[in-house]
C-alpha cells in the first residue's frame, strides 16, 4: 500500500513539474520582420472618392515588408483607365512607399512618403506624384494627412496639394462584419475648381485563411472629374474581394 501511494505521489510530482516547464516556457521570440502579400479586385477602383477606373473593374496586388522597429516598405499595382482617357498610354499604377510607424501615449503614429507611378503615361504635365503623409489612430478611429510635394496627378502648378481624411472600422456584433466609415478633403492647389469632398460607407468581413471581402458606398460632391463622358466622382456601390498570404 505504501509503494502504491509513493508511485502516485511521483506521478503526481512528475505531472506538475511537466505543467509548470509548460506554463514557463519561453515565448517564441518575434521575428525581424514579416513579408506579406496580397491580390485582389474591385468591381470600381476608387480612390479617395474617384473612379480610376472608368467604373469598371480592376485587378490589384500588393508586397509589404515591416521591420519589428516600425519600418515598412512595400509596393502596390492596380488597372486603371484614367490616363488613357486624358490621353495617354498607361493602363497601370504602381506605388512604391515606406515609413515609420510607432506609438505615443494612447496613440499609433505613421509617418512615410509614397510615390504615384504610371508606366507609359505619356501625358503632360506627368501624372507621377510624390506625398508625404502623417497619420495617428486612437482607438477605431485615424486621422490622415498627405501632402504634394510635386504636382498632384497630373493638374499644372499644383504643388502643395493636399488631402485629410478620417476613417475608422468599428466592430459589428453580426457575422464578424466591420463598419468601416471615411470622410476626405481633396484640396488641389491653385485648381479650386477641382477640389472636392469624398466620403463612403463600408462593410468588412474576414473570413481566415487569407480571405476578405468588403462592400462600400462610395460619393463624392464633384462632377468636374469625368472620363470617356462618365462622371467619375458620381455615387456607386464597390465589392472587393482580396486574399492574403
Amino acid at each position: 500500500m505504501k509503494k502504491l501511494k509513493l508511485v502516485v505521489l511521483l506521478s503526481s510530482l512528475a505531472a506538475s513539474g511537466v505543467a509548470m516547464a509548460q506554463a514557463e516556457a519561453p515565448k517564441a521570440p518575434e521575428p525581424d520582420y514579416t513579408l506579406a502579400y496580397n491580390i485582389g479586385a474591385v468591381t470600381d477602383y476608387r480612390y479617395r472618392g474617384i473612379s480610376q477606373s472608368r467604373g469598371r473593374p480592376a485587378l490589384q496586388g500588393g508586397i509589404d515588408f515591416a521591420h519589428k522597429t516600425g519600418f515598412y516598405v512595400g509596393t502596390w499595382a492596380s488597372t486603371i483607365q484614367w490616363v488613357k482617357d486624358a490621353g495617354g498610354s498607361s493602363d497601370a499604377e504602381v506605388d512604391i512607399y515606406g515609413g515609420y510607424k510607432f506609438t505615443g501615449g494612447p496613440i499609433g503614429f505613421d509617418v512615410g512618403v509614397l510615390r504615384y507611378l504610371y508606366p507609359n503615361a505619356d501625358i503632360s504635365p506627368s501624372p507621377f506624384t510624390t506625398e508625404i503623409y502623417v497619420a495617428g489612430t486612437w482607438g477605431p478611429a485615424t486621422l490622415k494627412y498627405s501632402h504634394a510635394v510635386t504636382n498632384l496627378f497630373g493638374f499644372a502648378d499644383s504643388k502643395n496639394s493636399y488631402y485629410v481624411d478620417l476613417s475608422a472600422a468599428f466592430e459589428l456584433p453580426w457575422w464578424g462584419l466591420t463598419f468601416n466609415p471615411h470622410i476626405g478633403r481633396q484640396n488641389v492647389e491653385n485648381n479650386s475648381s477641382s477640389s472636392y469632398t469624398d466620403w463612403s460607407l463600408g462593410l468588412g468581413k474576414d473570413f481566415g485563411n487569407g480571405f476578405s471581402a468588403s462592400l462600400a458606398y462610395v460619393d463624392t460632391n464633384t462632377s468636374n472629374y469625368v472620363g470617356a463622358g462618365k462622371n467619375l466622382g458620381k455615387a456607386t456601390a464597390v465589392l472587393g474581394v482580396k486574399y492574403s498570404f
